[in-house]
């Protein structure tokens, strides 16, 4: 099984890499399941295919080279989650309501059946109707996502 990893990168602090590490090392060393993490893995591809790009520099590039790296990595992303991807596990908060691809991404999932578990602590009447409907479940934490991950797939 592989998951990948949605919520906020760009808006968020740190990028978003604290959560997904510390999910990372749980779902790997208890589930044994593989992860995208795509703070990492851009990280990568960033590196392969534009190898000069700093992703603090974004910003400060013309709107089409913003619009050629991101759509690349976009591509990647999208290609990942149909062929590769198992389920989704999103991370909700308020670094998402800023950006878009937390929304794409778990549309993506939707759209091709991959099981989407939502995790937020945000008021469910604030959570935009469309990301609720992209979500198989939802969390108000982590340890009830890990008790619920556990069960689904440790007793099969």
């Amino acid at each position: 099984m592989q998951v990948y990893l949605s919520g906020g990168i760009e808006y968020a602090n740190n990028f978003g890499k604290d959560w997904r590490k510390d999910l990372s090392i749980w779902l790997t060393s208890t589930l044994h399941h593989k992860v995208f993490d795509p703070t990492y893995e851009s990280l990568i591809f960033f590196r392969k295919n534009f190898p000069n790009f700093k992703r603090e520099q974004l910003k400060s590039l013309s709107f089409n080279e913003i619009r050629n790296i991101i759509s690349k990595l976009i591509d990647f992303e999208i290609s990942t989650i149909l062929n590769n991807i198992d389920y989704v596990i999103c991370l909700w908060d308020e670094s998402c309501a800023l950006g878009a691809g937390t929304q794409g991404e778990i549309t993506v999932a939707k759209y091709f059946k991959k099981p989407v578990y939502l995790v937020t602590k945000i008021d469910k009447i604030k959570i935009p109707s469309w990301v609720i409907g992209c979500s198989q479940e939802i969390f108000n934490d982590f340890n009830d996502l890990k008790q619920f991950l556990q069960n689904k797939y440790l007793s099969t």
